[in-house]
């Protein structure tokens, strides 16, 4: 039924174009832990998002080999920028090659590094931001990214639902699972913003800034 289900999705959302179909299936070929991209129907959505926000300035954590960055890249106002920061800079060429072919490389800053290294170094005030990174410091992207964020403004995080391994003893006894579960405790409690968990793929929690 699942499967039946997700064909369903699939045939009803607006298919995924040619570049992304291609940066999909090359990372699938080429890349460890492939399943970190973001894919069809979650990129779709961000895309989406990101139209109806219609942001100036965008930070991403997390570029992987970039599937995300373009779909948020795409609604973009004109002139607007996105400035997205990966660890591991052998992934930089596929990224920066597919920004190139889905036509957003002058859209998209990729900066190399640790994100704790490289946000402080951003003066941007930010409409959108993205959290895709290492799942033990998503708590503290959080706390860094936050006033950096303009009120009304919105951080998407991404897999909060960690594939139902977030409750109970067991998941604080795996550091990658703790640190979903710590980030999650921490924005329940979190009066500046509202916030709702989306069962989308690996789970989206849509963070706005009051």
């Amino acid at each position: 039924m699942e499967k039946e289900l997700d064909k369903y999705i699939r045939e009803h959302s607006t298919p995924e174009d040619k570049v992304l179909e291609e940066l999909y299936r090359q990372t699938h070929l080429y890349v460890v832990n492939p399943n970190m991209v973001s894919g069809h129907i979650q990129g779709k959505f961000l895309e989406m998002l990101s139209h109806m926000i219609h942001p100036a300035h965008i930070l991403e954590i997390g570029t992987y080999t970039g599937y995300s960055a373009i779909c948020l890249a795409r609604g973009l106002k004109s002139g607007g920028q996105l400035h997205t920061i990966e660890m591991n800079d052998e992934l930089n060429e596929m990224s920066t090659h597919y920004f190139a072919l889905a036509g957003v490389a002058d859209r998209v800053t990729l900066h190399t590094g640790r994100a704790q290294d490289v946000i402080p170094s951003l003066a941007y005030t930010f409409d959108l931001v993205f959290i895709d990174g290492d799942k033990r410091e998503y708590s503290e992207y959080y706390d860094i990214v936050f006033d950096k964020v303009r009120k009304g403004g919105f951080i998407i995080a991404d897999n909060v639902l960690w594939g139902g391994k977030i409750e109970g003893e067991e998941a604080l006894k795996d550091p990658q699972t703790k640190g979903v579960v710590m980030f999650n405790e921490k924005v329940r409690s979190d009066h500046r913003v509202e916030k709702i968990v989306l069962p989308l793929r690996d789970g989206l929690m849509l963070i706005r800034k009051k």
